[in-house]
């Protein structure tokens, strides 16, 4: 199984970098023996189908980043060392971590609702094997777009894709008295500046979509690992609300899928434009 998909433009146009992170559904057999739960459980934590609601960025000049495998397999948005010492052997508790300690480390122990994945624990020898062949390939990629768009742009903005459980917005309000459907997270400016969060914000309320920040969702590690406005580097989360586009009791596209992804890509394009200049930065 390859550590992740990489769609480029046929000419790159903008500093702009698309990644989804936890849309990978490719299941190692020997983990799908292993695990206590049934396929539909299993797939809970997904954020299925968010790399299909994005694939038109490489048509807007932009690089689109996606996971294969699954994201309860490895959380390639957590730090390498969030490992679980509650799951895997051999690894000693530190210093608390709430989201080692809810399961959700690196390898995660459960899904969603706190649902176990095991019968007992893995070897840290098997835990290591995950990061070293897809953790640390995906970060190696999500840091080359990166620095490439920094070369030829000066700057490199990366829109972190997500989707979220209807049910974690229920209890958000929103100053319209609407629920939001989308959030956007830039850990309260830490991982970009206001002007690019501005922007973003500004395709999607111009697309028909309610938007909030920060709340519930600011954003995890990939925000706060190459989110550095202060060096023109900037992360913003997108969470989605999976209702507005698939079945969240059976993963699957509801009968609004198509029309949401056509207003996706009027934003995917607007969003590659705050990212993109006449003519690129000459390499050194």
């Amino acid at each position: 199984m390859a550590a992740y998909k990489l769609l480029m433009p046929d000419i790159r146009t903008t500093s702009v970098v698309f990644a989804s992170p936890h849309s990978g559904r490719e299941y190692p057999w020997s983990f799908v023996r292993r695990t206590v739960l049934d396929e539909k459980t299993l797939r809970s934590s997904e954020d299925a189908f968010v790399d299909k609601l994005f694939d038109a960025a490489p048509q807007h000049g932009a690089p689109l980043l996606t996971a294969i495998a699954p994201r309860a397999w490895l959380d390639v948005n957590r730090s390498s060392d969030e490992l679980d010492p509650a799951l895997i052997e051999g690894v000693k508790r530190t210093a608390h971590n709430p989201r080692v300690a809810s399961g959700l480390g690196v390898v995660p122990r459960v899904v969603a609702n706190g649902r176990s994945i095991y019968r007992s624990k893995i070897t840290r020898k098997e835990a290591e094997a995950r990061i070293d062949e897809f953790w640390k390939p995906w970060h190696e990629a999500i840091h080359t777009l990166m620095n490439d768009s920094a070369a030829l742009y000066g700057e490199a903005i990366l829109i972190d894709c997500h989707s979220m459980p209807h049910e974690a917005i229920e209890t958000i309000s929103h100053p319209r008295g609407s629920r939001p459907e989308i959030v956007l997270g830039d850990r309260f400016g830490a991982a970009a500046g206001s002007d690019v969060v501005d922007r973003i914000e500004a395709a999607m309320t111009q697309a028909g979509l309610r938007v909030a920040r920060n709340a519930p969702f600011a954003g995890a590690f990939v925000t706060q690992n190459y989110g550095r406005p202060a060096q023109n580097r900037h992360v913003v989360q997108v969470e989605i609300d999976r209702a507005l586009y698939m079945n969240e009791q059976h993963i699957r596209p509801n009968n609004n899928f198509n029309a949401f992804k056509a207003l996706i890509d009027r934003v995917v394009a607007d969003v590659t434009g705050i990212g993109r200049t006449d003519v690129p930065m000459a390499a050194e």
